[in-house]
Parts: C-alpha cells; structure tokens; sequence
C-alpha cells in the first residue's frame, strides 16, 4: 500500500450528506425511549482535516473559502492520480510501485472522500493547533512498515517492531492487542484504515466499539466511581454523564503498555475527556481532551465531526486465519539458521 492513497473512497460504505443547511442551534436529536439523545448507529471518523496545523496558519482555526477551494482542487487532483495508478497496476500489475508498497493497496482503505476542509487543524487547543512540547524524559516510540527500529521491550509502537525473536518485539497492533486509531481517543489523520465506531445506548450504560480489533468499551451513566488506580486496561476505565445533549466520557486507568498518544509517552498518567454531540441527522461531533503531565506539557483537545454509515460494523477478527505472526517468527527462525549454516 502506498501510504499517500488517503484520498481513495471505500466502495464499503456510504457516507450520507446533507442536502439542506442547518444549524446545531437549530437541531433537536431525536430521543431513545429513555429520553436521551440518540446517538446509536455507525459512525465514521475519517477526515481530511490534518491532525495538526501546518505553520503557515499560525493560530488561524478556520481557513478562508478561497483556502478551502484550493484544498478541495488538490484533493481532487491527488484523487485522480490515486485512482489512475491503482488502475494501471489493474491492467500492468508489473508496473513500477513509487516507495514503499506498505502494508495494504488501496481497495482495503476507505478515505473520507473529497470534501471541503474548513478547519486548518483537528486540534483546537493549543491555539498553534499543534501537538505540545514532550517532557524531558517521555519516551519516543518509532513504528514502521518497513525495517525494525532499535529499542527495548515492552514494545509501545503501534505497528512494525524492534526485532523478530518473539511476538513480543512486535507493535501492539500487530501483535492485535490495540487497534492502532481506535485509541482512545479516536484519530485519523490523513489516511483512514477502519475508522469506523458503533454506539449502543440503554437507560444506564452506553457501548462505544470501535472497528480495529473491535474493542469495545462499557460505560456506565449511573454516577459510580472509577476502578481503583491499580487496576490499568488497554482501553482504560471509561464513566460517563450527559451535560444537556452532549455525552461526556471520562477515561483513567489507562495501560502504561501503551503510548499516551501518537507515538509519545505512556498512558500510565492519562486523562481523556470525549464529547459526543449529535449536531444533525448525519454528524456528531467528537471532541477530546487530553491531559497528561507525565508525556506532555500542556492538554490537547481535538474536534472530529464524525458521519452517520449506511452499513454495518463487522468484525475485525484479528488473529482469526491471521498467520503472519508464526509466519514472521519462524521466517526469521529459518534465516538465522542458514547464517549458522553458512558460518559452519
């Protein structure tokens, strides 16, 4: 796969539009029967909108609509191209590949498609729009698709390795412990592999399971405490509340295992704070707050509008049929034995 190829639209799902202007002021979601906001369903987090800021914007949050007409002709441009090297690949599967090939082609990635940008940057906070500075001392974590990367177990990275003597120098979603933009908090910049998440809602608890290694995760709305702080998951320990029509979910507990975010940090010190307003028939927006002193030295906070699917959410069986793990092992396995071979 050619990572470039964000821009390419699934064939999987549907992303609805809408064909009408209106606001949020305007908007009244509709209820469960509890009297909640419903926000059930299946939701996209897929965008174009870039992570963090280019430094030309400055503090600017907004881009100008001649800003937005020349992003939204370069996107189309980027997906034309796109489009016509997957084709030639189709009728010349020999021809030259530009890079790396990555993991997957294109047919296995579902973009956000072309759509007109009007934010400069997903994160709000800080007003550069950019990630803040690390503490002195926060680890760097280095995934890759391609050569492993010098470092020590436990292995935070997301995906590639540090070597191949056990799963245990694998990435946390190769080895599908996390999927590597289901977080929390939800992210994806750029390009989109499975950026999809399922709400569910009763009276006290709302679900909210994302599609990579389809974790899911049980929030209670009753009021009761988090777990003890000893106690430490992959995904964390979620509570939430509804401020008017907005769920908030609160996160700790979050496995030290695991970055705190991006490819910084671990989760050990984490606090997310998530926002999920239903803003009209086909949006909610998400909106994340980071908070971790021991990676960062101020929060994040991030908005992702997020799109109503016409589809389901289906399995993402990891290991199921997987062999890439035993395959990569024991490939490493036989090629330290014709070294032994050849040294003898």
């Amino acid at each position: 796969m050619r990572i470039n190829l964000f821009l390419v639209v699934s064939t999987l799902v549907v992303f609805f539009k809408i064909a009408v202007a209106q606001t949020a002021d305007d908007y009244v979601a509709p209820r469960t029967e509890w009297g909640q906001p419903d926000l059930q369903g299946v939701w996209s987090f897929a965008t174009t909108t870039p992570l963090e800021r280019p430094q030309r914007f400055g503090t600017r949050e907004f881009l100008t609509p001649e800003e937005v007409e020349a992003d939204f002709n370069s996107q189309t441009r980027r997906l034309k191209a796109a489009n016509a090297r997957e084709a030639e690949l189709v009728v010349n599967p020999s021809a030259p590949e530009p890079g790396s090939v990555g993991g997957y082609n294109g047919f296995w990635f579902e973009g956000a498609g072309v759509e007109k940008n009007v934010r400069t940057s997903q994160i709000v906070y800080p007003p550069n729009g950019r990630l803040p500075a690390r503490v002195e001392g926060a680890a760097t974590h280095l995934p890759n698709l391609g050569d492993d990367v010098p470092g020590e177990r436990p292995v935070l990275a997301m995906f590639g390795g540090i070597s191949k003597d056990g799963p245990e120098d694998r990435g946390l979603s190769e080895r599908c412990l996390v999927g590597f933009n289901a977080g929390p908090p939800f992210s994806a910049d750029r390009f989109t592999y499975n950026a999809n998440v399922q709400i569910f809602q009763s009276k006290d608890h709302a679900v909210i399971m994302t599609e990579m290694v389809h974790d899911a995760r049980i929030v209670p709305l009753d009021g009761r405490n988090h777990l003890d702080e000893d106690l430490e998951f992959w995904s964390g320990d979620s509570r939430g509340y509804w401020e008017d029509d907005t769920l908030v979910v609160t996160t700790k507990n979050l496995s030290g295992l695991t970055a705190s975010f991006s490819r910084y940090g671990t989760a050990k010190d984490k606090t997310l704070t998530e926002r999920f307003t239903r803003i009209d028939a086909y949006t909610i927006d998400y909106e994340w707050t980071l908070d971790d002193p021991s990676t960062f030295t101020d929060k994040i906070t991030a908005i992702v509008p997020m799109a109503k699917v016409d589809g389901q959410l289906y399995e993402y069986a990891c290991h199921e049929g997987n062999h890439a793990m035993a395959f990569l092992l024991r490939g490493e396995r036989l090629a330290e034995q014709q070294q032994l071979e050849v040294g003898n």
